[in-house]
């Protein structure tokens, strides 16, 4: 994909509603074996919300830990399912009775996995965010415009109707002209981690196959499994892990693309002396035509705006549109408008998610994916940038035509660096 056409298709995403009624119901239910890599976390909770559509079976799970992929695989057959476990995901793609994958590995591996999945003709429900660099995320929207199989972006709040409802509302312009579009992430549960030694990698892990094409380092415990999201190394912290699903929409209700610059502060304010890389403190300012976009995110805190640990508020001139997992409402500013009670979430986000990336795969339409990757890319890339931002404690402005920073020194954080003779793919 070359960048106008880039630009042209981020543009629309940004703009069009998502969320669809069509149902598993609609088309046919012949049998879809699939394969999981990465089955720590997420990616479980992946595997049992696509086994709940009619005609799915799990085949196949993969993971570099040899305790979760036992565990899994146990709790598999708790529930009547034989599989067939790997250590090696490239084995594992040479299985040809698997139609479709879930990655849920951490971010520094996607692009691999996700580009090699491709080369082996299989569909992919892809973990966002979908890279870990800007050059990453471009790599990945090529090579699936170049492919033939289903990709769906694990943005599954693009699935879930109050999400697509709240949207809606704010198009219909009774708010007034908002000129400011708050989105946050508040994880009270979350303690900053300490500081922990290097130690022998566990047994059963196996350690060169975790850091993939990342920096060798020895092991560490702060940088395995669920704490990894908080080096740069391997993803970049709350803006790539909760900022990808409460900005995007943020951008959809504005009907926003790119950004005129973006500015970041913010720090180990938490935890000064913690173990962490990432700021579990930060705000982010995206500058756009006519209004702001603002994230915020705080680790160890509960008490974000409007009493919500996470979500998306569009204020505007005559009231303030509040949204977040739970359902939305609108607080009118003083009596420039009616208030909308709080319209409560009524159905599952994930598991209409995985419906659709089914639907899409046995009715062969790519535009029926509500989180499609060029809808991932450009989220993705929208939080890499306020990550550079912070990281080059500049203002930065971006040059929409060149898909560049106009500071030099911010450019340098485009392109990843592979190691252990891992190469980007399609650079």
């Amino acid at each position: 994909m070359d960048r106008k056409e880039f630009i042209r298709s981020a543009a629309i995403l940004a703009g069009t509603p998502i969320y669809s009624k069509l149902t598993e119901n609609n088309v046919s239910t012949n049998s879809l074996k699939v394969g999981l890599i990465g089955a720590h976390g997420m990616g479980w909770a992946n595997l049992q919300a696509i086994l709940k559509v009619d005609g799915v079976r799990c085949i196949a799970i993969c993971d570099v830990d040899e305790n979760v992929l036992d565990k899994r695989r146990s709790e598999l057959q708790q529930q009547g399912i034989e599989v067939k476990t790997y250590i090696d995901y490239l084995e594992l793609l040479k299985n040809k009775d698997i139609d479709a994958l879930i990655v849920a590995t951490p971010d520094h591996w996607h692009c691999l996995q996700l580009t090699d999945a491709l080369k082996a003709g299989k569909h992919v429900y892809i973990e966002k965010p979908i890279g870990n660099s800007i050059a990453e995320c471009r790599s990945m929207v090529r090579a699936v415009e170049q492919a033939k199989c289903m990709v769906q972006v694990g943005q599954w709040q693009r699935s879930q109707k109050h999400f697509t409802d709240a949207v809606e509302f704010v198009h219909t312009g009774k708010l007034g002209k908002v000129r400011l579009v708050k989105a946050w992430s508040y994880l009270g549960w979350k303690t900053p981690i300490s500081i922990k030694p290097d130690m022998q990698v566990p047994p059963g892990v196996h350690y060169d196959k975790w850091l993939g094409p990342a920096q060798s380092r020895h092991f560490n415990p702060n940088r395995f499994h669920f704490e990894f999201r908080w080096f740069w190394d391997y993803a970049g912290g709350l803006l790539t892990d909760w900022g990808v699903h409460l900005l995007d929409y943020a951008l959809l209700g504005m009907k926003a693309t790119q950004p005129l610059s973006v500015m970041a502060a913010g720090g180990k304010f938490a935890n000064p002396q913690g173990g962490a890389e990432t700021p579990d403190t930060m705000t982010a300012v995206y500058e756009f035509d006519g209004f702001n976009i603002q994230w915020e995110h705080a680790i160890g805190i509960s008490g974000g705006p409007y009493g919500r640990d996470h979500g998306v508020a569009f204020i505007g001139n005559n009231g303030t549109l509040v949204l977040d997992r739970r359902g939305w409402e609108v607080i009118p500013e003083k009596d420039r408008m009616e208030a909308v009670p709080f319209q409560k979430a009524s159905d599952n986000g994930l598991e209409n998610h995985m419906a659709n990336f089914v639907t899409a795969i046995r009715k062969k339409d790519r535009s029926l994916l509500h989180a499609p990757i060029q809808a991932g890319g450009h989220i993705a890339i929208l939080s890499q940038m306020g990550n550079i931002a912070f990281r080059t404690g500049k203002k930065l402005h971006w040059e929409t035509e060149d898909q560049k920073f106009l500071e030099a020194d911010a450019n340098k954080f485009i392109t990843p660096t592979y190691h252990n003779g891992y190469k980007l793919p399609l650079s």
